[in-house]
């Protein structure tokens, strides 16, 4: 049974104003849940994603203000891809980078994909590709400045550095039943070597690249990194299908979460490398409009008592989902 595609990615920021800012204001896109982390309720975890908070679309962040810098480095999620259709939409975000004065490249063409690089105000390493008008499940967010024919349109894939190839080749196709592609010299240094795999017949929002950096040092993770990618699963039976698949293969993970918006099981394929594979529902409107997501603090039902609470130990954000 395969893995669906990319379900979200979820980083950390040391400035959850800000942060809104950025994806809301300058990417574009729209704030469709502000909760908490439910495993320490003194953060906010922040959700941006297309118009209807639609899987393979959501780029989430632990707001851990107390947390150093990022140390970019090996056995790491170390890149998150968006995409876009067209190279004009890449020539546009180009142009709305520079008057934004966020950090850029130009348009780079590696492994038949054309894209650029850029990041975000913590240092963030993020890439926009070109889907090449690849079918795309979501729909736009309309609320933006954006326009449409230039906008994300989810997940392209991600990246993971990894001191040697071979263990992580080998849980990616043997375990998880991805599919190797070929092998390029990486666009970050001549010496290293980037693989992609691929899932669910490929293409964009199922793609996996993984750079072999022996040099690097590891990572350390902080603001400006990625906690964790997740992997879309279509429903609960399917999730109880690769728990037992998990159980089989000897891996330790964390049983079923019910995260209210979805049911997700973590585990690690090394020490700084954390998977969850995550439902598609029941969604973001399990609590709250279409037409006002994000517009308020959501809390699970198991966290609804203690609001008053939450709410006292969290700063005010701005309203991002301007119309």
């Amino acid at each position: 049974m395969d893995l669906h595609g990319i379900h979200h990615v979820t980083a950390v920021t040391g400035d959850a104003p800000a942060n809104v800012a950025f994806y809301t204001q300058l990417l574009g896109l729209r704030l469709v849940k502000k909760s908490v982390n439910q495993d320490d309720v003194s953060a906010y975890h922040l959700f941006y994603a297309d118009k209807l908070g639609s899987p393979g679309t959501d780029m989430t962040f632990f707001d851990w203000p107390q947390t150093p810098p990022h140390q970019h480095g090996t056995d790491s999620i170390a890149r998150t891809w968006f995409r876009v259709n067209g190279r004009a939409a890449l020539e546009y975000w180009i142009e709305r980078f520079g008057r934004a004065n966020v950090r850029h490249g130009g348009v780079e063409t590696f492994a038949n994909r054309t894209l650029v690089r850029f990041e975000d105000p913590e240092g963030q390493r993020l890439t926009l590709a070109d889907d090449q008008g690849a079918s795309f499940e979501g729909e736009i967010w309309d609320g933006a400045d954006v326009p449409a024919e230039y906008a994300i349109r989810g997940f392209y894939g991600v990246t993971l550095s990894v001191p040697r190839m071979a263990p992580v080749g080998e849980i990616l196709v043997r375990l998880l039943g991805m599919e190797a592609l070929a092998s390029h010299p990486a666009l970050e240094n001549d010496r290293d070597r980037l693989t992609t795999f691929t899932m669910d017949g490929g293409g964009p929002g199922r793609e996996v690249c993984v750079l072999e950096q022996p040099d690097e040092r590891p990572a350390r993770l902080g603001h400006g990194g990625v906690h964790h990618v997740a992997f879309r699963l279509r429903d609960d039976e399917e999730q109880r299908i690769w728990v037992d698949r998990l159980n089989r293969a000897g891996v330790r993970h964390s049983g079923i979460i019910d995260r209210y918006y979805f049911k997700s099981v973590y585990f690690r394929i090394s020490v700084g490398i954390l998977f969850e594979l995550a439902t598609d529902g029941p969604g973001f409107t399990a609590d709250e409009p279409l037409a006002s997501l994000g517009e308020r603090l959501a809390l699970p039902p198991f966290l609804e008592p203690r609001r008053e609470e939450i709410e006292a130990g969290l700063k005010p954000l701005p309203t991002s989902n301007a119309r």
